[in-house]
């Protein structure tokens, strides 16, 4: 059995128009050639794919699922035509990316940077937003590609670790003393916190959200807010639980301190995330491959205290 891409085409656009003459006028063909195709695809399936009614053609259950196949090669086809017409010309365009507040972080400044040197036809938009706000943005296409922390399981989107980070006890000395030992999450939860409101935002926090329950007690004020955070924690109003890139230059200059936390021990893993369905191209991978690569820089210089996905792989394999 051999489809072609003709026949594939005819019967999208039925399947979508529901109607053999709108499917015709809209490929621009007549209305016995469409038939055609659609009849010859019939025959080499072995089983019909519409049900002709009077004033349409509704598809069976054979047509639903080769629906859902030739949806899927023909956007593929239309981003390799895309991707082909732009190899011969510079990489241009429009895109947006959503990053959390801490992976700005981490590369906000590197990235703008870049763009307009590596890529000076592309006007990128970055929109900051909590990782539930994000994956939300993600699925509303409102952004093309996104990083977030411990996303929820959703089949329309794909999903690459990146990078594991360490998870502190960071706040003024005043509340956490000066000490650089590691506090014990019991002795956690005795102190004032500042967390993010429990919910989706607080898998952003750790990777065992569960475990931020155990602190609800000592936890006045939850907020969907970093600024807030940032703020209370600056004018001495809590601490809270953040890997160092959340506020490394206040650690820097020494507003604020950091210490480990010990059983458990906690991490979150960052993610790099776009829907299943997005027609990929070369804008689209040139920007994956670049904030990839400057994640990475930050991590080698020592400016962002991680474990590369990639080197954790290595590892392992050793």
């Amino acid at each position: 059995m051999i489809m072609d891409i003709k026949q594939l085409t005819c019967f999208v656009s039925v399947f979508e128009h529901a109607n053999l003459s709108h499917a015709a006028g809209h490929l621009s063909m007549a209305q016995s050639a469409v038939s055609h195709h659609i009849g010859n695809l019939e025959s080499q399936i072995g089983a019909p794919l519409f049900v002709r009614m009077p004033r349409g053609m509704k598809p069976t259950a054979a047509g639903q699922r080769l629906y859902q196949h030739a949806h899927n090669i023909l956007l593929k086809i239309k981003s390799a035509e895309q991707d082909m017409l732009r190899n011969a010309v510079e990489i241009a365009g429009e895109i947006s990316v959503g990053l959390p507040y801490s992976v700005i972080q981490g590369i906000g400044v590197p990235l703008m940077k870049a763009i307009p040197e590596l890529y000076p036809k592309v006007h990128l938009s970055i929109i900051e937003g909590l990782s539930d706000n994000t994956h939300t943005s993600l699925l509303s296409s409102e952004v093309d590609l996104a990083l977030f922390y411990n996303p929820q399981k959703d089949r329309r989107i794909t999903v690459e670790p990146v990078l594991t980070e360490e998870v502190f006890c960071i706040g003024k000395t005043s509340i956490i003393s000066e000490s650089d030992a590691p506090i014990t999450f019991d002795e956690l939860a005795t102190l004032p916190l500042l967390l993010l409101r429990h919910g989706a935002s607080s898998r952003a926090v750790i990777d065992r959200p569960t475990l931020l329950n155990q602190l609800a007690v000592n936890v006045p004020l939850k907020l969907n807010s970093v600024s807030g955070i940032t703020s209370g924690l600056k004018s001495g109003l809590g601490c809270t639980l953040a890997p160092n890139i959340f506020v490394r230059d206040l650690l820097r200059d020494g507003t604020l301190h950091a210490r480990p936390v010990v059983k458990p021990k906690l991490s979150r893993r960052l993610y790099l995330g776009y829907r299943r369905d997005y027609p990929s191209n070369r804008l689209f991978e040139a920007l994956r491959v670049l904030i990839l690569e400057l994640i990475s820089q930050e991590v080698y210089n020592g400016n962002w205290e991680a474990i590369l996905e990639s080197d954790s792989t290595a590892k392992e394999r050793l």
